[in-house]
């Protein structure tokens, strides 16, 4: 057992991502399933001054509480197969850790308020993180992409089920 593992983390929201999704059924499952759909990040007004420049950047990572997600298994049926594979190998919700992370556009910024577009994040998500896309860092040639590189275009744009629920 590593000395970690019973440690106990704790992380504070800094705000709270607003979008056109109330119930996971239908919902895209990732941003290229999302294309063009906007939303608003709520940055609460203690943490607003961390935006400062932020507006330069074109695109940004958002990092969330999967706060609807309950339990965990380490074995799913993800949505692009239908073999069950390892959590870990998967983008699936239900994690040790229900933590999520989607690459938006940033449209702009009124004050607190991000614009955001390509948004495949549930309504009233605790916000925990932003960090700016860039690709010279984050774009990065894959030689491989395991049990994915056969699923279909149609299945990589696949909406949420009751799967996960």
């Amino acid at each position: 057992m590593s000395r970690f593992s019973d440690m106990k983390i704790e992380y504070r929201p800094i705000g709270v991502v607003h979008s056109p999704f109330k119930k996971r059924d239908g919902m895209p499952i990732q941003p290229a399933g999302a294309s063009g759909i906007r939303g608003t990040v709520e940055i609460f007004s203690e943490y607003k001054d961390g935006l400062r420049d932020l507006e330069g950047f074109s695109h940004i990572f958002l990092i969330y509480h999967l706060h609807k997600s309950a339990g965990y298994s380490l074995r799913v049926i993800p949505f692009l197969d239908t073999v069950e594979r390892g959590v870990f190998a998967t983008r699936a919700p239900r994690r040790p850790n229900p933590i999520g992370l989607s690459v938006v556009r940033l449209v702009g910024r009124e004050d607190a308020i991000l614009h955001v577009e390509n948004l495949d994040i549930l309504d009233g998500t605790p916000l925990l993180d932003i960090k700016p896309y860039v690709s010279a860092f984050d774009v990065h040639p894959t030689e491989r992409a395991g049990w994915i590189e056969k699923a279909s275009e149609e299945a990589r744009k696949a909406r949420g089920d009751s799967r996960f629920t």
